[in-house]
């Protein structure tokens, strides 16, 4: 099966030793997010709302650059920092999917890289 390493300006790059994301076939693996701004590399500011949008908006990109959208999203990990956070995950997350969602699975760990509060990554099958 041909592989295809994904790479957009438009979604932080790695801080690592990972591609943004792995297409396999149809389906594309995108790789951790925390809610580092792509023109700065830096952490935004601002209330948990923000981060995760800012996850969301750059998640968003790398499944763009990979040729689907977040309607072909069917798997969504999150990893919180403080659980306490759930609510306003869940309520952000309206804003970028419609029913029916996909799958997620949200985990409290004890930290993330750079001090994240959030980091999230996806599975996503294109037709």
């Amino acid at each position: 099966m041909a592989r295809h390493f994904i790479h957009t300006p438009h979604a932080p790059a790695a801080i690592g030793t990972y591609s943004q994301a792995v297409r396999a076939g149809d389906t594309v693996y995108l790789s951790g997010q925390t809610p580092l701004d792509p023109a700065t590399g830096r952490l935004v500011d601002g209330p948990i709302e923000a981060q995760i949008r800012r996850v969301f908006d750059n998640l968003k990109a790398v499944a763009e650059a990979s040729g689907g959208d977040f309607g072909k999203v069917v798997k969504v990990h999150v990893f919180l920092t403080d659980l306490s956070h759930f609510a306003a995950l869940s309520e952000v997350m309206q804003e970028y999917f419609q029913p029916p969602y996909p799958a997620r699975s949200t985990i409290e760990v004890k930290g993330l890289p750079r001090g994240a509060q959030v980091e999230m990554d996806m599975i996503m099958v294109l037709d």
